[in-house]
């Protein structure tokens, strides 16, 4: 599957984070599930930054489904440089994220892309709601 980034997305957010021994598996190279936490820290960190905690009382966001794409593997030491980005907020409630992998020792050489449908709802009710403002910003 070849990724390609829509035309429409906006960068969003960046970070530097470590590959860990964990993260490793019996065939040495990091876990494909790893990958997809990958993506939430990066996904949480900057939701976190825009949008606050989720309440637990109130609105937040879940994932309405996820992807990956493994195109080179990851082997412990060393760091990820996560590129997050986002489109199509044009909805009443949801919107996708991309996110590239990288090393940061090897910059613009992607080892994985990926993404997530992520929709803004009303905890307790259980439903869709309206993206707050400062999100659809």
């Amino acid at each position: 599957m070849r990724f390609e980034l829509p035309d429409q997305k906006r960068f969003t957010h960046q970070m530097v984070m470590p590959i860990r021994w964990g993260d490793m598996d019996a065939m040495g190279h990091v876990n494909n599930t790893l990958y997809f936490r990958y993506f939430e820290i990066i996904r949480i960190e900057w939701l976190h930054g825009v949008a606050g905690p989720p309440d637990m009382n109130g609105e937040g966001f879940v994932v309405a489904n996820a992807f990956c794409n493994f195109i080179r593997q990851l082997e412990y030491p060393g760091e990820l440089l996560a590129k997050q980005y986002v489109a199509n907020p044009a909805g009443r409630s949801s919107f996708d994220t991309f996110v590239t992998l990288e090393r940061s020792d090897a910059p613009g050489l992607l080892y994985a892309t990926g993404g997530a449908t992520v929709v803004w709802v009303n905890i307790a009710q259980g439903k869709s709601a309206p993206l707050p403002e400062r999100l659809r910003q």
